[in-house]
Order: C-alpha cells, then structure tokens, then sequence
C-alpha cells in the first residue's frame, strides 16, 4: 500500500506539467535578475551608426540656409530695367511689413530662391544702393572704384528708379540702415560711406571684400 502511494507521489512530481511549471518559472526568474542586475547598453556598432546617422542628420540641415527677404529685393534690382515696376506698380504694398518672397518673383513660382541667392553671391557680392546727388555715395564709390574689383561692385542708383521711395523703405527694415549709400556685401549691409572708410582706414576692407568674393586689384 504504502509502495503503491510513493510511486504515484512521484510520479505526480515528474510529470510534463509540473516540469513545464518548473521550467517557465525558472526562466522568468533569470530573466527578471537579467533585466535588474545586468549593465544593459547599445552595442558600440549599433550606437556608432546612430551617433553617425545623427551627425550627417545635423550636417545636413546646418547647410540648408533659408534665404532672407533682402535676396528678393536683390533680385529684382540686379535684374531687367522692367522689374523695377513690380513694386511701383503695388498699391497695396507696405514695405514697413515682411514680404514674401513669391512677391519679389513677380509670378515666377519655378524660381529656386537657393539657386538665385547663389547667383547673386557669386555675380554680385558688392551692391550698392546710392543716389546719384549724394556726396556720400560719390565718396563711396570713388573707394570702391580704386579697389579695382573683380566683378565690380553693383550700384543701383535709387533715385532715378520709379520704385526707389518703396526700395528706401525696404532697405531701412531690412538692413536696419536708412540713409544713403548703403553698401552690401552677400546680401549684408556693412552700412554706409563713414563705415566703409573706417574699414578702409584701419585696413580690414580689403579682406572683407575678398571674403564676400569680390577681388581686389594689385594696387
């Protein structure tokens, strides 16, 4: 009788349920001390191309410049005569308030504006807004001239164009300079005839209008 009770006993211990149990709790326990106790990280291979992916993420966007709405009105003085009409010829404009820069492409909507500040650069990286009266941009002018630029600087004489009162208004707002001449280099004005003799005098002209591609002569 009491042969017959051990054997089922232990038969009952070994059977594929109770080893099933057994295994299972086993390994939830390993797992649950693997998940606590165990210094868990990012394979160095996986987290290089990560860190890597991250970097050329951010290379990327760091080249993409957008491009300010002085190069809309580069555009259009840098261009044909009969563009000077797009903003004389806008009565509901106000050039105190941002403009798009769809406006400035007079419904060129297949204009790349990367493309075209690129242009601008690289064919005109001195443009200078004067007025053909002005002693001050005479002054200018005759500076810029003895420097023997390659390509020379761009003047737009603002005075003699049907849009120059709009083009005064949108300079002050965007270069924050209001009087003439106002003198830029790739699109960022360094201000006007004192500041450009300044630099001159204290010899850093030079260099400055290398950097913006503009070269001097040998004088």
């Amino acid at each position: 009788m009491s042969t017959q009770y051990t054997s089922k006993q232990s038969k009952g211990i070994g059977s594929p349920i109770r080893r099933r149990r057994f295994l299972l709790g086993a390994v939830l326990l390993i797992g649950i001390l693997l998940f606590f106790f165990f210094p868990w990280e990012i394979p160095l291979s996986f987290n290089g191309t990560l860190s890597s992916m991250s970097s050329v993420a951010r290379l990327t966007k760091s080249k993409k410049v957008d491009v300010g709405e002085i190069y809309g009105l580069l555009h259009l003085v840098t261009g044909d005569n009969e563009q000077e009409h797009v903003l004389s010829n806008a009565v509901q404009l106000d050039p105190t308030l941002p403009v798009d820069l769809s406006f400035y492409a007079a419904g060129d909507s297949t204009l790349d504006w990367h493309k075209e500040r690129a242009r601008i650069d690289e064919n005109y990286p001195v443009i200078v807004f004067s007025k053909t009266y002005c002693p001050y941009s005479k002054r200018a002018k005759e500076l810029l001239a003895s420097y023997d630029l390659q390509p020379p600087a761009k003047i737009i004489e603002v005075d003699i164009r049907d849009d120059g009162n709009v083009i005064k208004h949108l300079l002050t707002r965007l270069t924050h300079h209001s009087t003439f001449p106002n003198i830029l280099l790739r699109g960022k004005s360094i201000g006007g005839s004192d500041s450009l003799q300044e630099l001159h005098g204290n010899k850093s002209l030079r260099k400055l209008l290398e950097e913006a591609g503009a070269t001097p002569g040998s004088k």
